[in-house]
């Protein structure tokens, strides 16, 4: 087992900073940000077998028509999510103190945010699912195991953007295939790109000022044409008459999470996939303020899904 210098426990034998265990962590698991957030849950699952807090990481496994799942909050930006993914992983292996090398637990990660569009027809109240993100956190780069999955589309979208030497090597890294066609196929789908702040590295001026200029026109007109992917859509019974064809993808959010949940998932072994409701449209200039009931729509999408 790591040293608890390295893998910290808490008194009870959970996971330092998450506060849950093998046995309290279930398969499916749904990240939200907002620790509040997981109080919808509460009357969305029909039942609750645990809950625990700490900080900002708010934990809630209960049971929704027979599936079990955990929602857990993660706060803001990738520097968090280094922590829970990590901490998700090693409960599957941490039982009792001890530390079992090899899992067959296999997690099913759907993350449920809010994001920006930078498509002017993506409106607010849209729901857009990452089929893939592109990170400027560069978290993964600090990991021995990372290996890029698709080079050619690093190198095209470096070009496109033509970054300031300085920025950290932007990474691109897939979602889960079978959770987006699972959750997401009837949404919009696109490229996420993950930023590491919200100000300057979103385009926004305050008083200091982003050192990319013009960075939400440049993403916006970044179009990948190097995918192709088959969508069936609409419910089972009619899935063979409706299929949708993709062809490429275009950057269609801006938020600061999805690119660390999926690096960690392609390295870890796990599904992933993050839907976003969006509640700022860039080029519009448009907010929506009051995107509660919204959002318990879409958690609860999500949620019937999944199940």
């Amino acid at each position: 087992m790591p040293k608890p210098s390295e893998l910290p426990l808490a008194a009870d034998g959970s996971l330092y900073h998450i506060h849950l265990t093998s046995d309290t962590l279930a398969d499916k698991v749904l990240l939200v940000g907002d620790p509040e957030r997981v109080e919808m849950f509460k009357s969305i699952f029909d039942s609750v077998e645990h809950e625990s807090r700490n900080r900002e990481l708010h934990a809630l496994t209960g049971s929704y028509h027979g599936t079990r799942m955990t929602a857990l909050s993660t706060g803001m930006g990738c520097d968090n999510i280094d922590i829970v993914m990590t901490e998700l992983d090693a409960a599957l292996r941490v039982e009792h103190g001890a530390w079992k090398a090899e899992s067959d637990r296999k997690l099913q990660i759907v993350r449920i945010g809010t994001s920006g569009s930078l498509q002017e027809d993506i409106d607010c109240g849209s729901r857009v699912a990452s089929v893939c993100a592109i990170g400027f956190d560069g978290l993964m780069n600090y990991y021995k195991e990372w290996i890029t999955p698709l080079p050619e589309m690093e190198q095209a979208f470096a070009a496109h953007m033509e970054l300031p030497a300085g920025a950290a090597r932007p990474y691109y890294v897939q979602g889960s295939a079978t959770l987006l066609e699972l959750v997401a196929h009837d949404m919009h789908h696109g490229i996420t790109a993950t930023a590491p702040g919200f100000y300057g590295p979103q385009g926004r001026t305050v008083r200091l000022h982003p050192a990319i200029e013009n960075l939400n026109e440049r993403l916006a007109s970044f179009e990948w044409r190097g995918y192709s992917r088959m969508f069936r859509t609409g419910k089972k019974e009619r899935q063979a008459r409706n299929i949708k064809e993709v062809r490429s993808l275009r950057v269609t959010n801006l938020e600061m999470e999805t690119s660390a949940i999926y690096g960690f998932s392609h390295m870890l072994g796990h599904d992933a996939l993050t839907v976003c409701l969006i509640i700022a449209n860039r080029p519009k200039g448009t907010f929506l303020n009051d995107y509660h009931e919204p959002m318990r729509q879409l958690v609860g999408t999500v949620v019937e899904r999944l199940a």
